[in-house]
């Protein structure tokens, strides 16, 4: 049975979807709740929601790059991306350089690149690339000028219903699908947990 919410999407968005080969996420406010929490050391703490780690997973393992692309230099979200085996840019001043520097190393154009985001530093990158994405909870300034707004919330499995559409739009879920109840390792099999 195909994925039975592909057609609830417009066809633009269904294109756009088809041409991702590169997925870029912010992290704060994309990939957690946007809160900021600190031990007594005074070290960082976050919180990833599962569901969406097993999607960028998902996508890395159907054949598209997966890059975290962050302002905020961050020890807990490059230890993340390492968990999910995916690349990870933290402390970058110029989002939109960064994303055409990773575009550009792996030979994709902008038009085959999604970038997620949820404030106004998403706002540089975003005209750039072919899909364009922000969670349902993300700033009206940034959902307003997005291709497209998920649903759920930020940290909450935005991320994963970002990914879901991309695996839907290529042809990729029933394969992840058939493969998962086919084994005992499912998408992670790689080692590499969600």
């Amino acid at each position: 049975m195909p994925y039975s919410h592909l057609n609830d999407y417009p066809a633009d968005i269904r294109e756009r979807a088809a041409r991702v080969r590169l997925a870029c996420f912010d992290v704060d406010g994309t990939l957690t709740d946007g809160r900021l929490g600190f031990d007594s050391d005074g070290r960082e703490l976050k919180a990833f929601h599962v569901h969406d780690g097993l999607g960028l997973v998902m996508l890395r393992r159907s054949g598209i790059a997966v890059a975290f692309v962050t302002a905020r230099a961050s020890a807990v979200a490059e230890r993340r991306a390492e968990e999910l085996g995916v690349e990870a840019h933290t402390g970058v001043k110029d989002k939109h350089a960064c994303v055409q520097a990773i575009a550009d190393r792996l030979g994709i154009g902008m038009e085959a690149v999604s970038f997620m985001g949820d404030d106004l530093p998403d706002l540089k990158v975003i005209p750039h690339v072919g899909f364009s994405a922000a969670p349902a909870d993300a700033h009206p300034w940034m959902r307003e000028r997005v291709h497209w707004r998920t649903r759920a919330l930020a940290g909450r499995g935005a991320a994963r219903e970002f990914c879901d559409l991309l695996l839907a739009a290529q042809g990729h879920a029933e394969a992840l699908l058939a493969d998962i109840a086919g084994s005992t390792g499912g998408p992670a099999s790689d080692g590499r947990r969600a």
